[in-house]
């Protein structure tokens, strides 16, 4: 009778497990399909038609991609996910310069990049070259870090810029991680990830609202 119960629990035990692993894949799938699917959505828009809209779909785009990114922290098995995330992120970039190219061209900030990187060259493509898998965890630390320091002081126009930043910054991590990026500095960059994702929504949604409201004075 013994060894039935300790059977019973032990068949009782793995169902949860695999029902928790099963919920978390399942949660994976749905947010990856979503930022996948709102992507696509995007790519089916002329982007001369969304200049009002330019804001909100930035900011819908961000909280989609960290949702897609965030739902896979504790999944074992997600190499596939991110290669999705990847994917949808780049066909977004790419979506993202063809509208920007249609748009004024603004003064370099200058002074937010030297912040941000130091005297380090970003070059005209925004590259980051100089960044490898030695120090892109220092980059991001005080890429972070200068951001949450400043952030009451930013303008719209220099939250596009670090948005701009980042995202190229982000682009290089997809090579570095490729030449060898240790495991441990990944974990500690994706959780900079997660700390600035808000800060940047939240912040450049308040910039552009606080300029709005200096627009009707």
């Amino acid at each position: 009778m013994k060894n039935f119960k300790f059977l019973l629990i032990a068949v009782l035990s793995g169902f949860t497990l695999i029902s928790c692993k099963n919920e978390k894949q399942t949660q994976a799938e749905k947010a990856v399909a979503d930022y996948e699917m709102f992507v696509d959505s995007i790519n089916n828009v002329n982007a001369a038609d969304l200049k009002s809209d330019w804001d909100s779909i930035e900011n819908d785009h961000q909280r989609r991609k960290f949702a897609a990114e965030s739902a896979l922290q504790d999944l074992e098995n997600r190499e596939e996910y991110e290669g999705k995330i990847m994917v949808s992120s780049d066909k977004y970039e790419v979506y993202k310069n063809s509208y920007l190219a249609q748009q004024p061209k603004t003064v370099t900030k200058s002074a937010v990049r030297t912040a941000l990187f130091g005297t380090n060259d970003i070059g005209d493509d925004m590259g980051f070259s100089w960044v490898n898998k030695t120090n892109i965890l220092s980059v991001y630390e005080n890429f972070v870090s200068t951001v949450e320091k400043n952030k009451d002081a930013y303008s719209r126009e220099d939250w596009d810029e670090i948005k701009l930043l980042y995202e190229a910054l982000d682009n290089r991590k997809n090579t570095v991680e490729t030449e060898g990026l240790s495991s441990s500095d990944n974990n500690k960059i994706a959780g900079l990830k997660i700390k600035f994702a808000p800060m940047y929504t939240l912040n450049r949604m308040g910039s552009k609202a606080e300029e709005n409201s200096n627009a009707k004075e």
